[in-house]
């Protein structure tokens, strides 16, 4: 009782102070929050997002005294487990993809992706030579009967009744039975049947250790190969393990040595009868060099030695067709050298640890390849030296008899790209306008708005224009000058006697040429202008791809094309010559016309 009220007088001492008081209310708090966590099914702890503890369960926790090292006392086994995430389910990853990665890749690492692992292998191998600790099917019948499992002692012999020691090691799988057979008959020479066989599919358990993710005791079958073990270790660690060296031990002795370079390259992989307790090692990574460019393995790749010709890295790396020149980045100390050399120096160039080499094709133009169309009856293409111009072309010329030589057109490539690029600017020059512009009203907002969307609209269909990139030529002078680019497309037009009227005319329609009418004759002769019509804005297209205004005075051709631009209407003068201007670059880039 003393005791008691003794504990009580300290408690109250405690409580006058209040921030002692805070904390001890936390901690009685935090006390019964952790006991209802513990009791109450539907608490918002660990234990409250899974089901109820059965009563096995909470037989198994082990008492706050006796917790299991390493975890606090307060948390039982089951609410650890609890609280635990759970294991993901095994799924083999896709392969990296180097032209996609981020970081090099390194040559080999994507063939451990689980694969191999998923698959054990009971085939036979005729090749394999048996070694100690093989075990031996024997069987025989007839005169003497015997069967059993014999294994390879340490002299290389298997022990048979009646016979004594055999000899078979080193013997080939595919000989193994004449070899057992032929040694047997010395004693039984009649009426006994001999049949000897490797036992090739016998569960063993292997050590996979050294440079992998995981290493560790996995079990599989005897006839399995490395690749099996090794693939279920996580595969050989791309920053630290070896491709190249990779043992398998048998009681400390090197048993066989791997290469997988020669099976990602070449298919060939030895195939070894695995004992239990064997150990496959891999080794740290030797000197690596990184490849990339016109190469078909753009890898890290792994060498044994630390110089190597660069003709042994392009053997693995695979050049293209095309490659011809290959650059060296090397590191020497807090330098970077460069170096440069062709292909067919490849035997006298040495590479070297950690250096970067990029394949390169470097292209000269020799000829350039032109193709013709229209009114033309010989060649379609014609191969022409670099540097060869228009006149060249006109020299290989068949017309038809309706062509009209003296209006060639010619298209380029690179026109096309560039037309299209400036249209892309203005259009995006229209958009960042079209939705930055201010308003002072809501009314006003409300109009922008439904403005913003027409144009947004107009942008879209503008984007999808494709310009022809036709180069203009002179009418007069020397057409024949032009230079020519590989990929150009010379257009011979037939002799015409029309005019084409488009755009915001009431009919459209392709008219007789007469050489005294004007603009104003043929677009009245197409219906005259619609509602949408600019009547200030009409452009005449030449066959040759000049651009005049039509006014009264322009002369017309056969030919030619009348365009009557949309009458553009908004509320800022900014944004109506920004329509206007990518409308005028789509009707000279692409014959087209749109509207808003």
């Amino acid at each position: 009782m003393r005791a008691r009220l003794s504990l009580l007088r300290r408690l109250l001492a405690v409580l006058r102070e209040p921030a002692l008081a805070v904390l001890c209310c936390g901690a009685l708090l935090s006390s019964h929050v952790q006991a209802q966590a513990f009791n109450d099914p539907i608490s918002t702890s660990p234990r409250g997002l899974t089901d109820a503890p059965s009563a096995q369960e909470r037989a198994a926790e082990p008492k706050n005294g006796n917790a299991p090292a390493g975890l606090a006392p307060s948390v039982t086994g089951n609410a650890a487990n609890a609280a635990a995430p759970a294991q993901p389910a095994l799924q083999a990853p896709l392969p990296p993809n180097p032209a996609t990665a981020d970081q090099p890749v390194v040559f080999g690492s994507q063939i451990f992706t689980g694969r191999f692992g998923a698959v054990p292998f009971t085939g036979f191998n005729p090749d394999y030579q048996i070694a100690v600790g093989d075990r031996i099917n024997v069987r025989m019948w007839g005169a003497f009967n015997f069967e059993a499992a014999q294994p390879v002692d340490a002299q290389g012999n298997i022990f048979i009744p009646n016979v004594g020691p055999v000899r078979v090691l080193g013997v080939r799988n595919a000989d193994l039975n004449a070899q057992v057979e032929a040694q047997i008959k010395r004693v039984f020479r009649s009426n006994v049947g001999v049949y000897a066989t490797l036992a090739a599919a016998q569960p063993v358990k292997v050590y996979v250790t050294g440079f992998v993710k995981a290493p560790g005791l996995y079990g599989g079958l005897s006839s399995d190969s490395i690749l099996y073990y090794l693939d279920q270790a996580g595969g050989i660690d791309p920053d630290r393990g070896s491709y190249l060296e990779v043992d398998v031990l048998r009681g400390g002795q090197v048993r066989a040595k791997f290469n997988l370079y020669r099976f990602l390259l070449d298919g060939q992989i030895e195939h070894i009868q695995l004992q239990d307790g064997d150990t496959i090692v891999a080794y740290p990574r030797k000197y690596t060099v990184q490849v990339s460019g016109e190469v078909l393995n753009p890898y890290v790749f792994e060498f044994g030695e630390q110089q190597v010709p660069a003709s042994t890295v392009l053997a693995v790396a695979r050049p293209k067709p095309g490659a011809t020149h290959i650059s060296i980045v090397r590191k020497v100390g807090p330098e970077r050298r460069s170096e440069y050399h062709p292909l067919s120096a490849a035997d006298d160039v040495m590479i070297q640890n950690g250096d970067e080499v990029t394949i390169t094709a470097d292209k000269y133009p020799g000829t350039i390849l032109v193709r013709i169309e229209g009114a033309h009856l010989g060649p379609r293409s014609v191969v022409l030296p670099y540097g060869a111009r228009l006149k060249d072309v006109i020299q290989r010329l068949q017309p038809a008899p309706q062509a009209n030589v003296a209006a060639l057109q010619l298209f380029r490539k690179s026109v096309a790209q560039r037309q299209r690029e400036m249209l892309e600017a203005s259009l995006r020059s229209l958009e960042t306008y079209a939705l930055t512009a201010r308003s002072a009203t809501s009314e006003e907002a409300a109009l922008r708005t439904r403005e913003a969307e027409q144009i947004l609209k107009f942008v879209d269909r503008a984007r999808a224009v494709q310009p022809r990139g036709q180069v203009v030529l002179p009418e007069q002078g020397d057409a024949g000058e032009t230079l020519l680019e590989d990929g150009d497309v010379v257009f011979v037009p037939e002799t015409s006697n029309l005019v084409l009227v488009s755009g915001e005319v009431l009919f459209p329609n392709a008219l007789v040429y007469h050489p005294q009418a004007t603009p104003d004759d043929y677009i009245a002769q197409a219906g005259g202008y619609n509602q949408g019509a600019d009547k200030a804005r009409l452009i005449v297209v030449r066959q040759n791809g000049l651009v005049v205004p039509a006014t009264d005075g322009t002369r017309l051709n056969p030919g030619d094309e009348i365009m009557v631009l949309p009458k553009i209407e908004t509320k800022s003068v900014e944004l109506t010559r920004g329509i206007t201007q990518i409308l005028y670059q789509i009707a000279v880039s692409a014959k087209v016309l749109l509207g808003l």
